[in-house]
């Protein structure tokens, strides 16, 4: 690892690379071991060529924007992690149009689109996470998905080209894109959106954000909603008749607010997490025959009971 670091060093300079830096500090979860590698490219060219210097040495790396639906274990990860994040985030917005780098939140693309008078995008206004993660697992909430407003999206292939792919093509469904599969890393996204009226647009992202902080624990560290939605079905609800609102293990508990979520009450481990998230799905599927799958990321080496 010496050797690649020294390599990405030279490539994109000393303040964009870390060594054995803690993962905690990049999750949303607060949790994780430590990285080999942590580099933070300032341009798309930058990430490119990071990139291409790990496959040309066979070296493990993983993208991240800002860690919101990622749990690392406490092994850390044995490789680069690529953080696509601040650095990568400008937006700009011609007419109904909105083109935004991959590190661009959110939240900052729904504030941009209610100052320029653009509807369809509340919907994502209150979701922790950057648009190139949303772009990849087609997120959504309140009945909104980037599906419905994505037009095409930069892409960095698995053979290293850079490629404009049209919506059409990214095969989105619930929580899904073909984008893993292909092994590509979104670099940005053009946005298509409609015009509307900006009182409307700022009192649903209110309506919206009052929901959230009603009903969702934003005061304790977490991933977000932890499992899938299953067909016909609230996997918080199931959660919760299951009998297991504040089930715990370690410092790592099922929302008391919101039985969907997992929460670190402060000091959980990676471990804490994940073996709840495994009681949770048994327990589950014994109460009601429904199989629970993880929403969350899972990256590093976990124990299994």
């Amino acid at each position: 690892m010496q050797n690649i670091a020294e390599l990405l060093t030279r490539a994109v300079g000393e303040d964009r690379i870390l060594t054995n830096e803690s993962m905690s500090r990049h999750t949303t979860f607060r949790i994780g071991g430590s990285a080999d590698i942590f580099a933070m490219p300032r341009t798309k060219e930058e990430a490119v060529e990071i990139v291409q210097i790990c496959r040309k040495h066979g070296t493990p790396y993983y993208v991240i924007g800002n860690g919101s639906n990622l749990l690392v274990s406490d092994a850390g990860y044995r490789g680069v992690i690529l953080q696509l994040y601040k650095n990568l985030s400008e937006i700009s917005v011609e007419g109904d149009t909105m083109t935004v780098q991959t590190g661009a939140m959110l939240s900052v693309i729904a504030k941009r689109a209610l100052e320029h008078g653009l509807t369809g995008f509340e919907f994502a206004s209150g979701i922790p996470g950057t648009i190139g993660g949303a772009v990849v697992m087609n997120a959504g909430a309140y009945g909104g998905e980037m599906k419905n407003v994505i037009e095409e999206v930069t892409v960095l292939t698995a053979d290293g080209t850079v490629e404009t792919v049209p919506a059409t093509e990214l095969e989105f469904g619930y929580r899904h894109s073909v984008i893993p599969k292909k092994g590509w890393i979104v670099l940005g996204a053009k946005l298509k959106l409609q015009k509307g009226d900006p009182g409307q647009i700022g009192a649903r992202m209110e309506e919206l954000r009052q929901q959230r902080v009603t009903k969702q624990p934003l005061d304790l560290p977490s991933a977000g909603s932890t499992f899938k939605r299953p067909e016909g079905n609230f996997a918080g609800k199931l959660i919760m008749e299951a009998g297991l609102r504040g089930f715990s293990v370690g410092d790592a508990q099922v929302s008391e607010k919101h039985c969907g979520f997992v929460v670190n009450k402060g000091g959980a481990t990676a471990e804490d997490v994940y073996r709840l998230i495994q009681k949770v799905i048994v327990r589950v599927r014994e109460h009601s025959g429904i199989m629970l799958e993880p929403e969350v990321k899972l990256l590093g080496e976990f124990l299994t009971e």
